[in-house]
């Protein structure tokens, strides 16, 4: 990997870690305006609402001009989000804003990665890049989790200047203030991006002629055999990701006794598998055999399903390991298992999954049109799930329930896809034996 890799890897670190972080402080804002429960899920579906309705022009958008140009301009959307909800509008109203940056920002993101590397390295690329991107997932929620804590709050509001009156008088404005730093940080590194030198054809600007070409891009990718399993197959995921965040939180509160800031911080413990999934994806896993790793998905589901079942009275509360005053318990020790693998799961197989769809939509279109089908329908993933999963709450539903049907729900979708692309390769080998014949 080049220079310029690193440089991207960098920006998209921060700027995902930042959004993450802004999640957990828009929850705390809620919280502060005794907002019912069922209206927490619908912070990230107002976060994704733009993946979906601005799909056909952000793709238009990221391959007008260079990449880098792309995700400075729309990290400064992201800082206006945060700016916004700093001064007292509706945390749904201003994580939308934020929201519409990160639609935009994305396929920049990783449109970039193949105008910048040969399709062999595209899935190392991924492992990298999905593993940093999940990974800044789950450290952002901790962070935001610190952040909103009394111990951290505390001593960022101890901060105030003698002479100047800032106004910021909680933890959730406080923890809003550190995370804006984040977003100028990244930023100044979207500065540093190098241009690639890609340029493609004059974008339309006429709205429904680009909604007529993303809908051709559209179609286009679904029937691609091998476009449509990864396609497929990285919907399910981000839709269940999302949801997931939500879950384990809920799941923390319910089932181990924590606070919704502890649950925050339960979430880093997923991302040591994450990481060690995608890695372990990029070193062993090369293109041509991305399809082999479906299988695991349907694993990921059932251990999701075994999360339900425990919780921290099962086993006693005795402190195992301390280091500093972060102390391990025995009785947390299984859950801990639990998210490590299922994090692990889910970063093998979806990274070979987005180098394949990223490959794909590279030769059948241009790569910032391919991202944005992929955006919408992922989104489109999202916004259900999480529609599904706030009205469970507002009916006031088991936890664990929850958690057995979405698990059950994830492993059934994915033997479907591996039973749709088997009946691909099924009517691919059977077209190929034809055209023998013929010869």
């Amino acid at each position: 990997m080049n220079r310029s890799f690193y440089i991207i890897m960098a920006a998209q670190f921060f700027s995902s870690l930042a959004d993450n972080a802004l999640l957990i402080a828009a929850i705390a804002l809620l919280v502060q305006l005794n907002a019912p429960a069922w209206l927490t899920p619908l912070l990230k579906l107002f976060f994704v609402l733009s993946y979906v309705v601005l799909a056909a022009f952000v793709g238009a958008f990221a391959d007008s001009r260079p990449k880098g140009n792309v995700m400075f301009i729309t990290n400064t959307i992201k800082f206006i989000g945060c700016v916004v909800m700093l001064f007292g509008s509706h945390p749904l109203l201003a994580y939308a804003i934020v929201g519409l940056g990160a639609a935009a920002y994305s396929p920049a993101k990783y449109g970039i990665l193949t105008e910048l590397l040969p399709p062999e390295k595209l899935v190392a690329a991924n492992g990298w890049i999905e593993g940093l991107t999940v990974g800044s997932i789950i450290l952002g929620t901790v962070l935001g989790g610190v952040l909103i804590s009394k111990t951290a709050s505390q001593s960022l509001l101890g901060l105030d200047m003698p002479v100047v009156e800032t106004s910021i008088d909680t933890a959730a404005e406080s923890a809003i203030l550190i995370i804006m730093m984040i977003y100028v940080l990244a930023a100044l590194i979207n500065l540093r991006i190098p241009d690639t030198g890609a340029r493609y054809v004059s974008q339309k600007t006429n709205p429904i002629e680009l909604v007529k070409d993303f809908a051709i891009c559209f179609k286009t990718l679904w029937d691609d055999r091998l476009g449509q399993i990864s396609l497929a197959v990285t919907t399910l995921f981000w839709g269940a990701g999302a949801t997931l965040q939500f879950i384990v939180i809920k799941w923390a509160q319910v089932a181990l006794h924590m606070t919704l800031s502890q649950g925050a911080i339960l979430q880093a413990i997923s991302a040591f598998g994450v990481a060690g999934g995608a890695i372990w994806a990029a070193w062993r896993v090369p293109l041509r055999d991305s399809l082999k790793v479906l299988p695991y998905g349907i694993a990921m589901g059932l251990v999701v399903c075994i999360l339900a079942l425990y919780n921290s009275d099962m086993l006693p509360n005795t402190t195992i390991w301390t280091i500093g005053k972060f102390e391990i318990s025995l009785n947390l020790l299984p859950a801990y298992f639990l998210l490590i693998l299922v994090g692990w799961l889910a970063g093998f197989f979806v990274v070979p999954m987005n180098a394949l769809l990223q490959h794909r939509g590279h030769v059948l279109m241009s790569a910032g049109h391919s991202i944005a089908v992929q955006n919408f329908n992922e989104n489109i993933s999202v916004l259900m799930m999480l529609s599904i999963y706030s009205g469970l709450i507002w009916l006031d539903a088991p936890v664990q329930a929850v958690i057995i049907g979405f698990g059950i729900a994830v492993s059934l979708i994915m033997w479907l896809v591996i039973k749709r692309h088997a009946a691909n390769q099924a009517e691919y080998d059977s077209m190929h034996l034809i055209g023998e014949h013929k010869h």
